[in-house]
């Protein structure tokens, strides 16, 4: 049953997978490990931070994107909207780096 519908970051999906002691979960918690270095908390913060900044044009699940690949740099963080119909403005996209760069 569906409790509650919520888009999770990897590194929360990581701490999530780490609460249960079966094979599948043990082998997709180390799988992810792979790609994220951030602890769920950290992700958690970052995902807060960015949901501040009140960017109507970005989804809670946009913004997990954004934690998820923690871009650097204006290019990067395009990378992430290529083929989506999301547009950043210069200053929106400054702000998010500020965030992202902060870790």
């Amino acid at each position: 049953m569906i409790i509650e519908k919520k888009p999770l970051t990897m590194a929360q999906t990581r701490e999530l997978l780490s609460k249960y002691d079966t094979e599948k979960s043990k082998m997709t918690s180390a799988f992810i490990k792979k790609f994220t270095k951030l602890s769920g908390e950290e992700a958690e913060k970052i995902f807060d931070n960015l949901k501040k900044l009140n960017l109507e044009k970005l989804k809670d699940e946009d913004l997990v994107k954004i934690v998820d690949f923690m871009p650097d740099d204006s290019d990067s963080l395009r990378k992430i909207f290529t083929g989506a119909d999301i547009s950043l403005e210069q200053d929106e996209i400054t702000k998010i780096l500020e965030i992202t760069n902060k870790k």
